[in-house]
This record gives structure tokens, sequence and C-alpha cells, in this order.
């Protein structure tokens, strides 16, 4: 980063305090949010393509969590990531090179992108011999070709946001290290500030992700989800390199923000708003206006939630948060193993349909933290890669 955004990060490492009991809170909170947003996630991924036959309150209730859910992961993803830099800048006191730090994202977030994009298609490949599949993929190149070009219709979407953030993580710094916006002198006058300091170099970042936002931009390596979920992400950090400023917001709006979410959503979920998970409708608008209305209330809304003392005690969301990785890796895998299970002795329909639901959820969330507990653990490079 520049030397004046490195200057204010460390400003905000010390606004935030340094007592380990402050830092400690402030860590438990993101991973009670994590573990907020990694059950949404599981829930949208109960039904993949068919709806159940008779079962219509599903399909509204999922059109309205994704409407905030993946834009609320992305902000937690930006506040995580700015949050970690900051802190490592202020106890090393210099800055990595940017190549090394590409290279400790690939590790990081590439080699599980391809490794389980693979495993979903190969397992699912396998399992269509002895199962229902759902969205089973073509053979050979053309499953290939949808995992990383024509993207659209991947046979393993869900991986989507690991390629997506390791692009997050690559481009920012180099954003980050623009220099300073100066100050336009009739400005500065107008203020009756003459010297007024240059803007951080951080400000680049939101006119960037904002022209993101509303490009259309083409299914094709991801693109769509790359300029559509950009501003979050920017958001996240931005709500990192403010410190208390922005704790104080969450503690004091997020009832009202609350409100505002459930209603925007409502809405959408209602289907006010055009909706098609068939087509392209989520990267166009009016979709996006609501999506973004959304993504910044849930922001303020869930993250102030867990902060709340109604939920600080549930340890159980902070379990869940250290295992969100894992349980985004593995979950849809899990999902389907137990879909194909269970219709061998149920129906996909109105019926069947609570039974199932309950059940893949369990396996779902479940399910990856046995495997992560239970075998990965067990082999050091696969124990860190979902970690």
């Amino acid at each position: 980063m520049s030397q004046a955004s490195t200057v204010s990060a460390s400003a905000t490492v010390a606004e935030r305090g340094s007592s380990h009991s402050v830092i400690r809170s402030r860590l438990v909170d993101l991973d009670r949010a994590k573990g907020l947003a990694i059950v949404l996630v599981v829930f949208g991924h109960l039904v993949s393509r068919q709806d159940p036959a008779g079962v219509t309150w599903y399909e509204p209730l999922r059109i309205a969590i994704y409407l905030f859910h993946m834009p609320f992961f992305m902000y937690l993803s930006g506040y995580v990531l700015f949050w970690s830099q900051s802190g490592a800048k202020s106890g090393s006191g210099r800055r990595p090179s940017w190549l090394s730090g590409v290279a400790k994202r690939a590790r990081r977030l590439l080699i599980p992108f391809f490794g389980f994009g693979l495993l979903t298609i190969a397992g699912k490949l396998a399992a269509s011999h002895l199962m229902h599949v759902d969205n089973l993929p073509a053979g050979g190149w053309a499953a290939l070709d949808s995992l990383l070009i024509h993207t659209q219709s991947s046979p393993a979407l869900s991986v989507w946001y690991i390629g997506v953030l390791f692009v997050y993580a690559s481009v920012t710094p180099l954003l980050l290290r623009l220099p300073p916006i100066p100050v336009p002198a009739s400005l500065r006058a107008w203020l009756a500030r003459p010297g007024l300091d240059p803007i951080p170099s951080i400000a680049w970042l939101l006119p960037v992700a904002a022209l993101l936002y509303v490009l259309d931009a083409p299914p094709v390596v991801y693109l769509d989800r790359i300029c559509r979920f950009y501003i979050f992400f920017v958001l996240g950090g931005l709500a990192a390199t403010a410190g208390r400023r922005w704790w104080a917001i969450l503690d004091r709006y997020w009832g009202v923000a609350m409100v505002l979410l459930l209603a925007v959503i409502g809405i959408v979920g209602a289907g006010w708003v055009p909706f098609d998970w068939r087509t392209d409708v989520a990267n166009h608008f009016p979709y996006k206006a609501y999506m973004l209305a959304a993504g910044v209330l849930s922001m303020i809304a869930l993250h102030g939630l867990v902060r709340a003392r109604i939920v600080a005690g549930w340890n159980w969301l902070v379990w869940l948060g250290n295992m969100c990785f894992a349980i985004y890796l593995l979950n849809t895998i899990c999902l389907g193993l137990s879909k194909g299970v269970l219709l061998k002795f149920l129906h996909w329909n109105a019926a069947d349909f609570p039974i199932i639901a309950v059940a893949m959820m369990a396996s779902g969330i479940l399910g990856p933290i046995l495997i992560k507990v239970l075998l990965l653990r067990r082999i050091p490079v696969l124990d860190r890669m979902t970690d």
C-alpha cells in the first residue's frame, strides 16, 4: 500500500485499541458473522435446479436470501483482509511485496478453486451412475470450459467465490499503491482549508467498485461476478479501516437496518421485482439496485446483530465461523450426496421436502465439519487448504 494508506491504516489500528481483549472481541464478532453467513449459504444451496413439486415458499425465500447473503459474505471478506493487513503492517513495520502477496493468495485460494472444482465435476460424473445428480456436467473439455471460461452454467458454480476473492485480493493492493488524490485548490478555498491533505489512495477503491457494479459484464471467467460483488468487498475494507467509528454505527443502527433489510428483500421475494434463475437478470437493473440496497443494509443489520447482547452468547455461530471455509468448499458435495440418497426413499415434493430440507441442512453443515475433523486434519496439505 502507499505511504499515506499505510499511515492511515496504522492510525486505525491505534484507534481500535491495543488491548488483547478488544482485538479478540472483534475477531469473535467476525467469526460469529461468518457462522451466520455460511448457514445462509447452505440454505440457498438446498435446491439447485428443479423446485420440489408443490413447494411454493422456498423459491421466494431463496430469492430474498440471495439478494444479500453473498454481498454480506464479500463484505466480511473485505473486512477480514483489510483488518489482517493493517494488523500485519502495524506489527512488522514493513510491507510485503505485491508478488509475494499474490503467490500467497494463489496457494490459499486458487489451489482450492481448481482442486474442489475438479473434484465436484468428477464426483458428479461418478455419482450420476448411482443416483440423481443436479446440474450434471458434460464430460471432457465441455466441463472444464464451463468451470473456467463460459461460467454461467458451471457444474461447480459454488467455487466462484474463491476465484473471485483471489482477483480482489490481488488487484486491490495495486489500487492502494496509486498516488493520493490531490484536493483542487478551488475546493480547498471553498472549505477554507488551504492546507488540506490529499485524499488517501484508499479513496480510489470506491469509484472503481461503483463503475464495475454498473457494468453489464458477460459471464465469462466469472467477470459478471467480479464486477457485481467488488463494491461489497471494498465497503468491508473501508469498514475495517473506520474501526471504532464503524462499530458505533453497527451498535446504534443495526435494528433500523434490519427492518429496512426485511422490507427490501420482502419486495423482491414477493415477486414485485422480476427475477428468473434461468437468465442473467441478476446482472442487470433494477435487480442490482435492490441488491446494492440489501447488501449495504445487511452489513449493518447482520454484523450489528452478531455484536448484540441477544446473540453474543451463541457460541455455535463462532464454531461454524471457524469452520466456514471447509463448509463452503464441501457443502454442495455433501448436499448432493445426501439428496441422492434421500431420493431413494422419499419424493421431491411438498409432502417430503421439509424432511429432506432438514436432513440436507444437517449434512451440508455437519458433513464438511466431520470431513475436516476426521479426515482432512490427518493430511496437513488438505488441512491447511481448508482452514
